[in-house]
């Protein structure tokens, strides 16, 4: 009962998504004035309009294109794998190290200190901080932005590596793990393109929104003052 639920949860998925998407491409095409300045006010609830180096032109006119269809596709099919919800115990993934040991989320538990998990991508004497590196949201193989970092689509758990290692150069202050090749973590936390969790205990005590637009790191400093 299970599969045709699913190929039917996919079906209407790709049938909104992919009317959502004709419905913005027209619209781009006749109110190019209009939908530029709703897609900067969408931008305003990320980091992207703060980036000089990073303008509208670099980004705004993939919006409803053919590769942003297939990437809104993914990302919402793969939310119906989620697994993780407040409250409920939190999926124990495996992650994989820059040398290549495996291991799990719970390894990064230290007693009933909050881990905080980073999908995607930055406290630390109350809680400890995890940043997973997932599939690329915007690989020059997908739904490229302009004047990005050229990174393609992670064939190998080698290439993920190497990709990650443009991360871990700027210093996140700590460690940065893997995603396996399966991306168990981030179907089991519904976690691309990036997100945000506070795991207590083994539960999920914090699920924040999907990024960009509702990563909202702010919410994380709130629960952890209230835990000082």
């Amino acid at each position: 009962p299970r599969r045709p639920q699913v190929f039917l949860q996919k079906f209407l998925i790709l049938l909104h998504v992919t009317a959502c998407v004709v419905v913005g491409k027209t619209l781009m095409i006749l109110f190019p004035n209009a939908m530029r300045r709703y897609i900067l006010k969408q931008g305003e609830r990320s980091r992207m309009n703060k980036n000089p180096k990073f303008s509208y032109e670099n980004w705004g006119p993939t919006f409803f294109s053919f590769k942003y269809l297939l990437f809104v596709l993914k990302v919402k099919w793969k939310r119906l794998e989620d697994e993780a919800h407040e409250g409920q115990p939190a999926p124990n993934t495996p992650v994989v190290t820059f040398n290549g040991e495996v291991h799990h989320l719970f390894d990064f538990m230290q007693d009933n200190r909050p881990l905080i998990l980073n999908f995607g991508s930055y406290f630390s004497s109350i809680a400890d901080f995890l940043i997973i590196y997932i599939e690329e949201a915007h690989a020059v193989d997908g739904w490229a932005f302009k004047n990005n970092i050229v990174i393609k689509n992670h064939r190998s758990l080698e290439d993920r590596k190497i990709a990650a290692q443009f991360l871990q150069k700027n210093n996140p202050l700590c460690p940065v793990v893997l995603d396996t090749m399966e991306n168990l973590s981030s179907s089991k936390y519904a976690a691309l393109p990036e997100r945000l969790y506070l795991l207590q205990g083994g539960k999920v005590i914090y699920k924040g929104g999907v990024g960009p637009w509702n990563y909202h790191p702010q919410e994380i400093r709130a629960i952890l003052e209230k835990m000082k």
